[in-house]
């Protein structure tokens, strides 16, 4: 009985001597986010074509590529880039996209709304000097209530109007 004494008082002191030394009290914080994206059967996730993707797929075979960027607002807004609208946040990413490239194009944005989700989507192009061969981006930005998502798929202009439809369900298949 001493020992169950002695043992509930050692508890209580360590209990009480925790709180004493503790700043102040801890507040829980929910880091990382999960979103859905559909891939054709035909390509496989990757590496190494964007450091700052979330999700990256290819076909090597068919010599198409692509990557998802995850823009939380909330950590947009601490780094203070306040996007009022997917409208300015396409405006600024399309800017500087591919703008250094010989023979960039840039088609006009289409926007869409599926329930509470904004999508925008462009073409983009360019010729490679050093592969000689032009590539085309599908382009698609997706708003959603927590995030804006950066979508690019691309392949040779040869191939675009061969892979252009499975690259837009790509776009149109994000959820989160």
């Amino acid at each position: 009985m001493k020992k169950l004494h002695l043992f509930i008082s050692l508890f209580l002191v360590m209990i009480t001597c925790s709180k004493t030394f503790s700043q102040s009290d801890m507040k829980e914080f929910k880091a990382g986010h999960i979103f859905y994206i559909s891939l054709p059967d035909y390509m496989s996730r990757t590496t190494g074509l964007n450091s700052a993707a979330t999700i990256q797929y290819k076909s090597e075979v068919k010599d198409v590529y692509g990557f998802v960027i995850e823009d939380n607002k909330e950590e947009l807004k601490l780094a203070e880039l306040n996007y009022t609208s997917l409208k300015e946040f396409y405006e600024d990413f399309i800017k500087d996209f591919l703008k250094d490239e010989d023979k960039r194009k840039i088609s006009k944005e289409q926007y869409k709304t599926i329930g509470t989700t904004n999508f925008v989507e462009c073409e983009a192009s360019y010729y490679d000097l050093e592969a000689k061969v032009g590539i085309c981006y599908i382009i698609g930005i997706v708003e959603t209530p927590s995030s804006y998502y950066k979508i690019l798929s691309w392949s040779t202009q040869e191939n675009k109007e061969k892979f252009k439809a499975d690259f837009q369900k790509i776009i149109y298949s994000l959820k989160d």
